[in-house]
């Protein structure tokens, strides 16, 4: 294009403004997060142990972490103009190959690379491209406060990455046995995401900048729809190899009717009322919001969705094979406590981000919470197939229970919400 006869180049980047929407590159860079998810509920599956859920849990956190810092990024500049998508596409392929080294995280497998030392080479890279490509946007919205923040927040993102480095890389010597050997390897782990995550709370909010409160949460919106997404898949999974018959039938919609309310749980009301508190404030108190509210408070929802994935897929095993096991056969253990616990953690995860939001408590979510805990013995004593239905009466009955309390506020924040939307409204609202 031309202006007088001098040729105007398309800018490198281009500033997020309020208003602005997620983009389809966006969607796209989730697609690689899908797969990461999918590997971490497969880990947990195969290594049905508390030390296997643990090393899940420590993966998800630190998948996380990297998802969240595109999103802030996503938030700044457009994902999808100049060298912005270019380097989208270079950390998309890096992600890739840390989640297909998910399974050599912490225990490297015969012959080939070293599994850990692949993984953790993968992250600083993401983190580094992160980082570089934060600072160039920054610059683009002549914001040199967030330039200064983002050399603070390079402190924790380096020294974490060291300690993962040093569990990937850890002798074998220094154990006297494989057992204790993960027990150190594990523990450096929780070192180096409690040095990043901890870092960033501790260097403050002020310096970060949330520009488009719709893009915010529209983005978070979508990455607890990739997580439900999961739980779904977990439910196909279970029976790939198994043939089809009635119990399989029921356990698919009983799950379906989880994972429904857990949905109606977030995006009827909590996502339109949210995103309305997010957009009123402003600056450092803006980011501090989005900070706590979603970049921490988002993780317990996610991981309790991906805990329930993998309760999902044990029942879903139990009631459609007929030769390990019976259909009156309880889902003691690690199963059961999946499938309650994921959904228990999920909603603490809602309170806490209702309490930071909008300084109540949620009674019926609340009172699902303790009931949900008060029933795991009694779960335990009942068939697979019957404690995933306790599960979908209780979620379905506390969506029901909101929706007759709350009838009048609801339809109101709805209504105001389509009228001010239309047939733009995010995906998920």
């Amino acid at each position: 294009m031309t202006d007088g006869g001098t040729t105007r180049r398309a800018p490198r980047m281009r500033a997020v403004t309020e208003g602005a929407s997620v983009t389809p590159l966006e969607l796209f860079f989730d697609l690689v997060f899908v797969y990461a998810l999918t590997q971490v509920t497969a880990l947990m599956a195969v290594d049905l142990t508390w030390w296997g859920v643990l090393h899940g849990l420590l993966l998800l956190a630190l998948l996380w972490w990297c998802w969240c810092c595109y999103a802030w990024l996503g938030n700044t500049v457009r994902a999808d103009e100049g060298v912005v998508r270019v380097a989208l596409f270079a950390v998309m392929g890096t992600m890739f190959v840390v989640a297909v080294t998910i399974p050599e995280a912490f225990t490297d497998l015969p012959g080939g690379l070293s599994g850990p030392a692949v993984f953790a080479a993968g992250y600083l890279v993401v983190r580094v491209l992160h980082l570089v490509i934060y600072w160039h946007a920054a610059r683009v919205q002549d914001d040199a406060a967030l330039r200064r923040q983002l050399l603070r927040a390079a402190l924790p993102m380096l020294a974490g990455a060291t300690v993962l480095f040093t569990a990937a890389l850890l002798p074998q010597q220094i154990a006297d046995s494989p057992h204790q050997e993960d027990v150190i390897r594990t523990a450096l782990w929780v070192l180096a995401l409690a040095v990043d995550y901890g870092g960033i709370m501790a260097i403050g909010a002020r310096g970060w900048q949330v520009y488009s409160a719709a893009h915010w949460t529209e983005r978070h919106g979508l990455i607890i729809i990739v997580a439900l997404g999961e739980s779904l898949v977990a439910i196909g999974v279970g029976v790939t190899t198994l043939p089809i018959s009635w119990p399989i039938v029921v356990a698919s919609f009983l799950g379906i009717a989880v994972a429904a309310a857990l949905w109606w749980a977030y995006f009827d009301v909590v996502s339109i009322a949210a995103e309305r508190v997010l957009a009123r404030a402003q600056g450092a108190e803006r980011a501090a919001l989005a900070r706590d509210s979603y970049t921490y408070l988002h993780l317990p929802m996610v991981a309790g969705i991906i805990l329930l994935a993998l309760g999902f897929k044990k029942v879903l095993s139990y009631v459609g094979d007929g030769t390990e096991h019976e259909l009156t056969d309880p889902l003691h253990g690690i199963g059961l406590y999946a499938l309650y616990g994921g959904v228990i953690l999920y909603l603490l995860g809602h309170l806490g981000f209702r309490l930071r939001n909008m300084r109540s408590v949620n009674r019926p979510r609340a009172v699902t919470t303790v009931l949900l805990v008060l029933l795991i013995p009694v779960a335990d004593r009942l068939p697979a197939l019957a404690a995933l239905g306790l599960l979908a009466v209780v979620c379905v009955g506390m969506i029901a229970v909101e929706v007759v309390l709350f009838g009048d506020a609801r339809r109101k924040l709805r209504d105001a919400f389509l009228a001010e939307h239309g047939s733009a409204a995010a995906p998920g609202h």
